[in-house]
Formats: structure tokens, sequence, C-alpha cells
């Protein structure tokens, strides 16, 4: 089956996602596990290191500026993860999707360089992560806060994780039973946002960081 972003769409609305064995298997599998991960938009928890770190602004951080980039350097073999699940028939569905307008990528530089960064795909009121990389310490954890500061900014109520791992818990990313994850979905779908939402990424990220500081 020839992976189109018609059918990734489709796909995703039902609560199913592809991933390929390696990245040079062309095979391509489907995925619903019974336990989903997701990390509660409204309990998402970063800690006060790394928010300093955001407000040092060590990183330039930016959105949908290379997002081809982001998952080539997603799908890149490393010592914690010698096999990668992307391969190019993901890499050429997800960047037409990204044409559409309907995939994103926020992208961390030091000095003009990609040094970490994520990419999703959004559907009204959920964005379904996909992957991250880190080529600096915490760029990957910088580009999760600007992910999150613009998802409660856009009017988000679903951040689909797919699976919970030890990096994704310390912000409180959760499993929750399949039925229970496709009704927060079908709520999530139904809801009007908007992952650009008219403000830039200082003034996304201050909100944010207001709003954490007022509630811890």
């Amino acid at each position: 089956m020839h992976l189109t972003p018609e059918l990734l769409l489709r796909a995703y609305t039902m609560g199913v996602f592809p991933m390929a064995e390696r990245a040079d298997d062309d095979e391509i599998f489907w995925f619903d596990p019974p336990e989903r991960g997701i990390l509660p938009l409204d309990g998402f928890h970063a800690p006060r290191r790394l928010l300093r770190t955001v407000r040092q602004g060590r990183f330039q951080v930016s959105v949908d500026t290379d997002f081809a980039a982001v998952m080539r350097a997603c799908g890149e073999s490393t010592t914690d993860r010698p096999e990668t699940w992307i391969n190019a028939q993901i890499l050429d569905a997800y960047t037409a999707l990204h044409r559409q307008g309907r995939a994103h990528s926020v992208e961390c530089r030091r000095d003009g360089r990609l040094v970490g960064g994520l990419y999703g795909v959004s559907i009204g009121g959920a964005f379904f992560g996909e992957s991250m990389f880190s080529r600096e310490t915490d760029a990957s954890k910088v580009a999760l806060v600007h992910l999150v500061a613009r998802l409660r900014a856009g009017g988000y109520g679903l951040l689909d994780t797919q699976f919970v791992t030890t990096h994704l818990s310390q912000f409180g990313a959760i499993e929750i039973p399949r039925a229970r994850y496709h009704a927060l979905l079908a709520d999530a779908l139904r809801q009007p946002a908007r992952f650009h939402c008219g403000l830039g990424e200082d003034a996304l990220v201050e909100g944010f960081l207001q709003s954490t500081t007022q509630t811890s």
C-alpha cells in the first residue's frame, strides 16, 4: 500500500499511525496500541532548569522553516537508537503533508546550525507528535516547550505522543487505554485550532512561562 497524505490523514482520524521496521525497509506497519501515550497540555511540567534555558534564549527557535531537514535528522542513527522507523516512503508522505499545511516542525538552531527539533501532524484540535532529535543538550526539550506553548495558545485539546518514554514522562506524559484515547481524539478533532496563531515565538513562550510561574 502506497503511503499518501490522504491515507495518513484518514488513519490519524481513526487513531492509527504508521511506522517502518527500518529505514531501508519499504514495508509500512500500522499501529493502534492498547495503551496510548498522551501529554496533557494542561498538565505539562517543565523542570526549572529547562525553563531557565528557555528564558536564556540559548537556541534560535523557528517553526516550519525546514521540515524535511527535521525529519531527516529524526531518522538519523544514534548510539541510543541505531535503527529508525522513518523510511523513504514515510519521509516523502509527511513532507507532502507538510506542503499541504497539515504537518509542522519546530526547529532549534545555534549559530545558524540545526541542533534540535521535532515534527508532527495537526488535524482539528489534535496534534500528533511523531519524533524529535537533539544534537545539543536540551535542544529537543526546548523545541517541546515551544510546541506546547503554541498548542495551548492555538486552542488544541490533545497532544498525542503515541508511546511514553522516560524522556517524555518527566514532562507529564501518561498512558491511557485505547478506548479513552479514541474518545479524547473524537472530541479534539471537533475543536477548531490554529497551529499558526498569529504570535511569534517570543510572545508565545513568554505567555507560557508566565502561566507556568503562576501555577507552580
